[in-house]
């Protein structure tokens, strides 16, 4: 009887291998079938991930909201405090979002018509301004002629092109979501934030009862730890990317500025990538200005903004952010250049609280594998290492 237990065993061993050998093999075989399944399956979830983001980044207004409702004596209110919570930040989001499309979106899409418009213009203007300095200026390098020379040479209005700047722009979006997706989202995240102590008590119930006790505990924090930092991250990088905007907007058309509403957009949104975010907005706005409002605006531009930014970096985000993450300015560094190449401008962005997380672990897992060896690091105040 054993023997013949152990037979069955044997074989139904062997024919789940045979099975994952053949599915291995069509897979490769039909691989670029397998790619657009994927793809497809994909797409299909795509609604999903954008509404589980989307609740993601509304979970603490809305806490905040539920928690006041819930102070209120009214029994109805007090009863449907998350209902109500929820109800008020997507109001709040909505008008925020019109508030958007009908005052500050037309300034700027206006400036942005103007500078593509015109901008041919503006490059044979500060040429010319070019060709009549003195022969022995600090200006007139080699480097520069060649670049000068190169310009003259390219017509700018065949890539400059807003109609079809916007035509891509369009068809780039369309190929990403659609009014379908994007309502099929907004409902997604309204059921999450609704119904997020039953889907988080479910994930908990679901997670102790496929992992030992310790995994679970492990789990447990590094998720609340994660989320911590997602969150505190993506939305006061957010709220802060406003704020510089606004203020540098604010700045640049006192200053007289041409088009400063579309640099104050421009710098507030690459200031939500840390260190090279504001290096490559500041340069490519010193580059607008200077073709547009001479050599003098431009340096006042670059010293406002850079006065701004140090305003930003030393008084504004701290504020906002709270705690710092505590990660070195060289890891911080390393973890942007890194996400900038194998994920582009997102990569950049995330970098930082992905590398977070990631020093989170493994200062833990040193932690854990020094005490297990009972192993001891000290360092005097020369900085010399005694081991014990």
């Amino acid at each position: 009887m054993n023997n013949l237990k152990n037979d069955w065993k044997k074989w139904l061993y062997w024919f789940g291998f045979a099975v994952a050998v053949i599915i291995v093999y069509k897979a490769f075989d039909n691989f670029s079938d397998v790619l657009n399944a994927i793809s497809t399956f994909l797409g299909v979830l795509t609604p999903f991930f954008l509404g589980i983001f989307i609740a993601y980044l509304l979970y603490l207004p809305c806490k905040k909201f539920e928690e006041i409702y819930k102070k209120r004596k009214l029994k109805f209110v007090k009863n449907k405090a998350r209902s109500l919570s929820v109800l008020t930040v997507y109001l709040i989001a909505f008008l925020i979002i019109a508030i958007f499309i009908m005052v500050i979106f037309p300034i700027v899409f206006q400036s942005v018509v103007d500078l593509f418009n015109n901008i041919q213009t503006y490059i044979e203007n500060t040429i010319n301004n070019y060709s009549e300095l003195p022969e022995d200026s600090i200006w007139k390098s080699q480097m520069v002629n060649e670049v000068i020379q190169y310009i003259q040479h390219l017509d700018l209005k065949q890539y400059l092109q807003l109609d079809k700047i916007i035509e891509y722009v369009g068809n780039a979006i369309s190929a990403v979501f659609s009014i379908v997706d994007l309502v099929i989202a907004i409902i997604v995240s309204v059921y999450i934030l609704v119904e997020r102590k039953q889907i988080m008590d479910f994930l908990r119930r679901f997670a102790a009862a496929i992992f030992p006790k310790k995994t679970y505990n492990n789990l447990g924090k590094y998720f609340d730890d994660s989320n911590t930092i997602f969150f505190k991250f993506i939305a006061s990088q957010f709220l802060d990317a406003v704020i510089v905007g606004i203020l540098v907007s604010i700045a640049l058309t006192i200053m007289g500025v041409k088009y400063a509403p579309v640099l104050g957009a421009f710098i507030g949104l690459f200031n939500m990538i840390p260190y090279f975010g504001a290096i490559i907005a500041c340069i490519i706005s010193a580059v607008i200005t200077l073709i547009t409002g001479g050599l003098s605006q431009t340096i006042w531009m670059i010293i406002v903004v850079i006065i701004l930014q140090q305003i930003d970096a030393n008084i504004i985000n701290p504020k906002i952010v709270g705690k710092s993450l505590k990660i070195s300015p060289l890891l911080v560094i390393f973890a942007v250049t890194v996400g900038g190449a194998f994920f582009g401008v997102l990569g950049m962005f995330l970098a930082v609280p992905v590398i977070a997380i990631v020093k989170i672990l493994v200062e833990d897992y040193i932690e854990y594998r020094n005490r297990k060896t009972n192993f001891e690091l000290n360092i005097d105040d020369s900085g010399e290492d005694a081991l014990k």
